[in-house]
């Protein structure tokens, strides 16, 4: 099993910056991908950036030019820097980590709410 903690999330206006952390522990694999995907009410869930243990990132198109992810990989770490936020990007932020397995752990979320 992998566990998920994830923080930076909260209140922000328009135009603003965040930046949310995510460090896993448990049966941590050398090869996989971590990331961030986000489920807006009424809406699924999709992806927002993910970044494999290589170096190999996906960014959603809405979030590019806007949304940097980076990995520590020592600290089995993965970050999302956040800027020029926009309502649209008011969703529950979740933290997955994938196994070469494409077996996919979860974190709970951390609400990110913008406003005008």
């Amino acid at each position: 099993q992998v566990q998920l903690v994830e923080s930076g999330g909260g209140l922000v206006q328009a135009g603003g910056s965040l930046r949310l952390s995510c460090a896993a522990s448990g049966s941590l694999v050398t090869i996989n991908t971590m990331g961030w995907y986000r489920q807006a009410p009424g809406k699924q869930r999709e992806l927002v950036a993910i970044k494999s243990s290589g170096g190999n990132t996906n960014y959603a198109d809405s979030v590019k030019g806007r949304f940097t992810i980076s990995r520590d990989n020592a600290k089995n770490s993965v970050y999302l820097q956040r800027n020029n936020l926009k309502r649209k990007d008011t969703a529950l932020y979740h933290c997955n980590y994938r196994t070469c397995g494409n077996t996919d752990y979860w974190g709970q979320g951390t609400q990110v709410t913008v406003s005008s």
